[in-house]
């Protein structure tokens, strides 16, 4: 399910999802559903009444859609230089932050553990503000994703690791973020090559940081180095 007027709207202008069914009041169907999509799209127009009682929000914003879920041709040639692959994330809010940094930086595709939260999960969508729609994900185990990513070391972010901004980054490479909870798994850290943190300032308290936040700060430290990435 895709819900609220901005994504619907650029769910409408891309090729990749297939929309099943569209649910909507009347004045946002007359605004933008007869403009942007042929008529093989089924559009239902509904009350307020109705939209909330179809609606995984608290407060629906004038669209819902039913969408197909997506199979990605995500073979390594069209890999990113530095790709993501998340251990055992639960937080939806936090994968689609994460997946919001990826669509930012140009990282693709994310490469998902088993145990990670379902990337479909509606709120997941809803917090990547769209990013989803141009960032594929697959499901894959470590193991399996490094023998398709021969050459390419994988980095763990880990607070007992070297200072990500003083560190000498590789050009290319998989990067490990654990889950909220317990960190990188331990099937993960028997396949890591190197560990990364982020420095903590000389009057910080706080025992970690947030998935999501620590995944941007470490994009942008290896960015610093290799620009054209």
């Amino acid at each position: 399910m895709v819900e609220g007027d901005k994504m619907a709207r650029e769910l409408l202008l891309q090729k990749e999802f297939v929309v099943e069914e569209l649910y909507a009041v009347e004045p946002w169907l007359k605004s933008h559903f007869e403009k942007n999509v042929g008529s093989t799209l089924h559009a239902i127009t509904v009350s307020e009444a109705e939209l909330r009682q179809i609606s995984s929000l608290t407060t629906p914003n004038q669209v819902v859609a039913v969408v197909r879920m997506p199979k990605y041709n995500w073979q390594e040639a069209s890999w990113s230089n530095w790709v993501f692959y998340l251990d055992g994330i639960q937080d939806p809010g936090n994968l689609g932050a994460i997946l919001r940094i990826a669509d930012w930086f140009g990282i693709h595709p994310v490469f998902c553990s088993p145990s990670t939260t379902e990337v479909f999960n509606a709120k997941v969508i809803q917090a990547s503000m769209g990013a989803f729609l141009r960032v594929p994900t697959v499901e894959i185990k470590l193991e399996d994703l490094l023998k398709l990513a021969e050459g390419r070391p994988a980095w763990g972010a880990d607070l007992n690791g070297e200072d990500a901004f003083s560190t000498s980054w590789p050009e290319k490479g998989v990067l490990v973020i654990g889950s909220e909870g317990g960190g990188l798994s331990q099937d993960s850290t028997s396949l890591i090559a190197s560990k990364v943190t982020i420095p903590k300032g000389s009057q910080g308290g706080a025992e970690s940081l947030n998935a999501a936040v620590a995944t941007g700060i470490l994009c942008a430290a290896f960015f610093k180095q290799h620009r054209n990435l």
